[in-house]
């Protein structure tokens, strides 16, 4: 089925510096920008950089780099999340005398142990609510003892219509349960950050990697809870590698920077990546502008991207 795309697009490009950007990386920020440029509209470009301790020195600035080698251009940014601190705290209060968050002091650890079996790869078992009996004043009580804020996340299905998929429904139990929105170590969690910062620079649209689908019912509580309009989200497949699993270090070097390096043409990769969702019968070098007519989102293959190195080859990529 597809959906309805909003007539004043604005999309986002949103690279995290925890380690360099690789292919897969790449064809996501393409589908992201066609969308928005294929219905005239704008693009902001932010580095998630709130994770600190798996911030990469110079990460940022490459994968800005990367982001102009491919021509995906942006409108505005960079905006820097750890310069926004302000704006996840004002959220945190709102949640917080919405009496819609209390204080967790479990370990990953202890949630380990109280879960009952292990959900989705990324999103560990889910919380069982051992701290759920708290009220906010309560924090107060726990002194010096480090603890997280978690939101109290409403039971049911979650139903929301994906740009790319359609009608789509997430099992609740897929979804880990009350969710962290600000870590022990006094900084705001992704889910939070990301809702506060796609609403305030209006983003309309988000497409992302179908691994993402489970952090969508969590958002969008978010955005229902903070009185904030919500984009509407496209879940795309993932590139993976030839054991199916996506990229990583284990199926070789996939960095853009290593393509650069090696002298492969932006347009070789935009015409692999473009083979890939359907918008070239054949795997030849294009450029952005022919792309803007070619894209279609519906075009895009259900099943992942196998990136294999004859692929790599086709496109002057030899490692």
């Amino acid at each position: 089925m597809e959906s309805t795309i909003p007539r004043t697009a604005v999309g986002r490009l949103a690279p995290s510096p925890t380690g360099a950007q690789h292919i897969g990386n790449a064809r996501t920020y393409l589908i992201a920008w066609l969308l928005a440029r294929a219905q005239g509209g704008r693009l902001i470009l932010r580095i998630e950089d709130i994770d600190s301790p798996r911030v990469k020195a110079g990460a940022a600035e490459q994968a800005c780099d990367d982001l102009s080698w491919l021509g995906l251009d942006w409108d505005e940014g960079p905006i820097v999340q750890t310069q926004r601190l302000s704006l996840y705290e004002e959220a945190l209060t709102r949640l917080q005398r919405l009496e819609r968050v209390y204080s967790c002091t479990c370990t990953r650890t202890d949630i380990e142990r109280a879960a009952s079996a292990p959900h989705a790869e990324n999103e560990g078992p889910a919380y069982p609510g051992t701290c759920a009996g708290r009220r906010v004043a309560d924090a107060a009580s726990l002194r010096d003892r480090p603890f997280a804020w978690r939101l109290r996340a409403r039971p049911g299905a979650c139903q929301f219509d994906d740009l790319y998929r359609g009608a789509t429904t997430v099992d609740p139990a897929t979804c880990g349960g009350d969710f962290v929105v600000w870590k022990s170590a006094g900084t705001p969690a992704y889910q939070l950050a990301v809702v506060v910062d796609d609403a305030a620079n209006g983003v309309t649209e988000v497409i992302r990697g179908d691994d993402l689908i489970p952090s969508t019912p969590r958002q969008l509580q978010l955005y229902d809870t903070l009185g904030l309009t919500p984009p509407r989200f496209g879940h795309v497949p993932l590139v993976v590698g030839s054991d199916g699993r996506r990229l990583a270090k284990r199926h070789g070097d996939t960095r853009l920077a290593a393509l650069r390096a090696q002298g492969v043409k932006p347009e070789a990769l935009l015409g692999l990546l473009a083979w890939s969702c359907g918008w070239l019968e054949e795997i030849n070098p294009v450029n952005l502008r022919e792309l803007i007519t070619l894209f279609r989102l519906q075009a895009i293959p259900p099943t992942p991207f196998v990136v294999a190195p004859k692929l790599l080859a086709r496109i002057g990529y030899h490692e």
